[in-house]
């Protein structure tokens, strides 16, 4: 039996898959800033820990991971899932909107993961699942704040895999395109008030695209949470899932775009080194 440790538990991602983790008689350690959430909605399970956990509290996210030890004697499976989002150029986020998602999306995570991997470093063994977002792989206009957090866990998913994978610790940083959850609902995606004419055309026109794709995004959240669950005991995991086939689509085209830079520009890239003194050969 697996114990999972989920963050934001209460709805989204992390609420379909603590339901089907206790389906299949895991234990899950569920955590969200109210608990009584997910008392709610999955009843007194014998499987199943509901924590109170703001993830930009450091101290508390030590304590939760001990009572999880205290509970189950494991931390078998770790779901960094979650955060939010902000919508609006970069230059309508005021500081404090910035902050705010950079205290959850990236601080939260770090607060998390190092107050769980003590546990995992002692078993030597766990697998850590970082959420990230199709916007962790591509910045899009609109959504430049978001897109840098996902950033962020993008390269500290691939640090960790590199440091954790000699100690039995498989890392994997997971890459959602637009699934039909509430992501772009208030409760999960915060809108700048802010509002420059200039970027009407630009972070603008994604204001008003994404209130018509809410509820109308292309993946299936119940077949992601199942794509997650069943990955949890995959030998030789990929330090990157893309997840979606919009995902799929924007990383072929980002190497594609990728690509062409380095073919226009490699003489430029590489004049920058220092000159290769040629080699003598004595006589």
């Amino acid at each position: 039996m697996n114990t999972w440790f989920i963050t934001g538990a209460s709805r989204g991602f992390g609420a379909l898959i603590t339901e089907r983790v206790l389906a299949q008689g895991d234990a899950v350690v569920a955590t969200a800033r109210n608990p009584k959430q997910i008392a709610d909605r999955f009843g007194d399970h014998p499987n199943l820990l509901a924590i109170a956990l703001d993830v930009t509290d450091e101290a508390q996210a030590r304590a939760a991971a001990d009572t999880a030890i205290a509970k189950f004697g494991k931390i078998d499976v770790l779901l960094n899932n979650a955060s939010f989002g902000l919508m609006g150029a970069v230059e309508e986020a005021s500081a404090a909107e910035v902050e705010a998602v950079y205290r959850t999306n990236v601080f939260g995570l770090l607060n998390v993961t190092r107050a769980v991997l003590p546990h995992m470093r002692a078993a030597r063994s766990g697998r850590i699942l970082n959420i990230s977002s199709i916007g962790g792989y591509r910045g899009a206009a609109g959504f430049g704040v978001y897109s840098s957090t996902k950033f962020a866990v993008e390269g500290l998913s691939e640090a960790l895999h590199a440091e954790l994978a000699p100690l039995g610790i498989h890392v994997t940083v997971v890459e959602p395109g637009y699934f039909r959850t509430d992501f772009l609902d208030a409760t999960s995606l915060s809108v700048s008030p802010t509002i420059i004419e200039d970027y009407a055309a630009t972070a603008g026109r994604v204001r008003n695209v994404a209130t018509g794709l809410n509820h109308n995004q292309p993946g299936d959240p119940v077949r992601l949470a199942q794509v997650l669950i069943d990955f949890a005991d995959t030998p030789n995991s990929p330090v990157r899932l893309p997840l979606g086939s919009d995902t799929v689509a924007t990383i072929e085209a980002r190497h594609v775009s990728d690509a062409a830079i380095l073919t226009g520009w490699r003489q430029i890239s590489v004049s920058t080194d220092f000159p290769v003194e040629p080699t003598t050969v004595a006589a």
